[in-house]
Formats: structure tokens, sequence, C-alpha cells
């Protein structure tokens, strides 16, 4: 596999094509030409080099269509001196069909091109809005050491609705992860109401509790009919470990110092946001112990709901030894890379995960 940059408009990443599809169209003609020499003349093959126009299409500019058209004309000519076949009308008829194949090749290539380019534009306005919405994470917040991942089920737009942002307050670092329901443009807008709110209110609510009332508010303005998000909020701080606040969301992985793991849950879970139909009841608080030495998981359900080929869920439990690296940004990258060879093809659900280590 090599990377070849599409001919025509701007990309932001390479796309990688085979090599297998660059060179079909001529390996298609040399064994047209060859096995018509072999069969001899009386077997006409000509009409079959037009294969390798039609071909030509497929990958690459329109250039290059017309550079595999005139190659085939040129061998449609020599074969059919060399099968007589310009004695008759079939022989032109043949070259007619090649010129016509090259045309269509060229019109398609000339269209394909332009639908890139649209989509190259889509992949960079997506690319942009995810920078807005999803800003980087701090390496360093506090006492904490952070890192992110985010892998979107949409590869041509980059983008979902799977959220997550940590921010410094006076009470401590205050985080939060979720998951909006749905797809497309309007689980995007959903994302950034969440995290608009969250962003205000993790600096001027004294307590978690009220962190999660503003947002709750937000989306309850924002979401109509059944939507809803899964969200965890938490705060974190030297003294009096992790509060968290969890809207059904699935529970965050602790790996302790001494390398134990465990899931912490509520003693009752609340329903999601934008589901709470104006009861004012959220979630209760509860506490967990992060000692120095201590990670922390959130991720989403894209996670831990990937299947392989078999159907079995991805084992997050079982994967924390890839948290070892020292550099938690190496060791979630190569959490995702088990994920997605786990998954042996694209994830079927945006997959983020928020890493977050009690610096010793």
């Amino acid at each position: 596999m090599v990377r070849r940059t599409v001919e025509g408009h701007t990309r932001t990443e390479e796309q990688a094509v085979p090599d297998v599809l660059w060179v079909l169209p001529y390996a298609v003609m040399a064994l047209v030409v060859v096995a018509n020499l072999i069969a001899g003349p009386i077997v006409g093959l000509l009409p079959l080099v037009s294969l390798g126009p039609a071909f030509a299409g497929l990958v690459g500019g329109w250039r290059r269509t017309v550079l595999v058209g005139l190659i085939a004309l040129v061998a449609g000519v020599g074969l059919g001196i060399y099968s007589q076949l310009f004695e008759e009308r079939r022989g032109y008829a043949s070259l007619a069909a090649v010129a016509g194949v090259t045309a269509v090749g060229v019109a398609g290539s000339v269209m394909r091109q332009r639908r890139e380019a649209e989509l190259a534009g889509m992949r960079s306005i997506a690319e942009v809005a995810q920078r807005v919405l999803l800003r980087p994470v701090p390496r360093s917040a506090g006492h904490l050491r952070a890192a992110v991942s985010y892998t979107s089920a949409v590869a041509e737009a980059r983008i979902g609705g799977d959220l997550y942002e940590v921010v410094s307050s006076p009470e401590g670092v205050r985080v939060i992860i979720g998951d909006v329901q749905g797809k497309g443009l309007e689980s995007v807008e959903t994302a950034a109401v969440v995290l608009g709110a969250f962003r205000e209110a993790a600096h001027d609510e004294p307590d978690l509790k009220g962190v999660g009332a503003r947002i709750e508010r937000a989306v309850g303005r924002a979401l109509e009919g059944e939507k809803f998000v899964t969200a965890i909020i938490a705060e974190l701080d030297p003294a009096n470990g992790a509060v968290f606040l969890n809207y059904g969301h699935p529970p965050p992985l602790l790996v302790c110092a001494d390398g134990s793991v465990s899931f912490p849950e509520p003693d009752q879970y609340a329903l999601p946001l934008g589901l709470g139909l104006g009861s004012g009841e959220g979630p209760r608080p509860f506490r967990v112990a992060f000692a120095p030495g201590d990670q922390l998981l959130l991720y989403t359900d894209g996670v831990t709901e990937a299947r392989d080929r078999t159907g079995a869920f991805y084992p997050l439990g079982a994967r924390t030894l890839f948290l070892k690296d020292p550099d938690p940004e190496a060791a979630l990258e190569t959490l995702r890379r088990d994920l997605i060879l786990h998954t042996e093809g694209p994830l079927h659900d945006d997959a983020a995960m928020l890493l977050l280590r009690h610096r010793e």
C-alpha cells in the first residue's frame, strides 16, 4: 500500500490507493495484446483493450485516463493491422469503441474528482468545527496529567456526538465526558450546548451538584422530543479524591497504583441529561478515593460496546496493561489501536477516551 495525492484538488491528508489500481489499466492492455498474439490473427481481441481506459478512471486524474486511452488506441491500431481488421468495418468500429470508453472514463474521472474535492472541503470544515467544539485538553491540570483520544465512526466527517472537557476551577479539576444520542449535525449542536454550559458552570458553581443542574437546564432548553445525553461529570482534588455525577453513562475505569482495577458505580443511576422531565432531581454525587499513582479512564460506550467478528465486546478491564506507558498520550494511543484491532475494521460508534493520572 502506498499513499498518493489525488490529482485536481488539495487534501489535508493523502488518499491511500493500492498499487494494483494504478498498474491495472496497463496490465490489462498488455494481457490483451499478448493473448491476441498467442491466439493468432484469427481471434480479434481488439475491443478488449478498451478495458484499459475503463479501469484508468478509477484512480488518478483525467489526464491519466486520456494517456491510457491514447495507449489503448495505439495498441488497437497495432492489433487491427495484425489481425487484418481494417479490411472491413469491424476494425474501425472497435477503435471507435475504445475512443468512446476513453471519453466516458474521462467524464467519470472529472466527476469523481469534483466529488472528492467537495468531500475534502467538508472534511476541512468538520475538522475546524471539531477543533472549536472539542478543544485540546491541557496536558497538565492541577495535580493531574491528562490525555484524550477521539475516534469518529463517520470517517468522512471526523466529528460526532461524543464530548469531553477538562477545566481547572477554584474547587479542583472538573471534567466531563458525554455521548449525545444520534448522529449528524444535530448531535454536534447538542454537544456544543453541553460543553458551553459546562465550561461556564465549572468556573462559577461552588459544588458539583450546581454544575450538573446548570447543564441539565441548558440541555432541557435545547433538546426536543426524546433526545438525551449520557454523561459523567467529575471533580478531582488532592484532598478529597474524585466526586462523580453519573447521568446514565458507562462507569469510569479506575486503575490504582497497586494494579487493582474497578469500575466505580453510583448506588442508583440517574436519567440521562434531557430525560429528567424538569423534576430537578439529578444524580447523587458519590466519592471515590483517588491517590497519587492512580489512573482514571473516562470513556463513551463506543469503546465498551465495540465488537469483534464473534460478537464479543471489547474487554476494557483486561486491557489496563496498555496504560502502563509513562506517557499518558502514548498509553491512550496504544489502547486506541488495540480497540481498532479488536473490531478488525472501522468502529460502528464514536469512541472517546479521557485519561487522567494523579501525579506522584
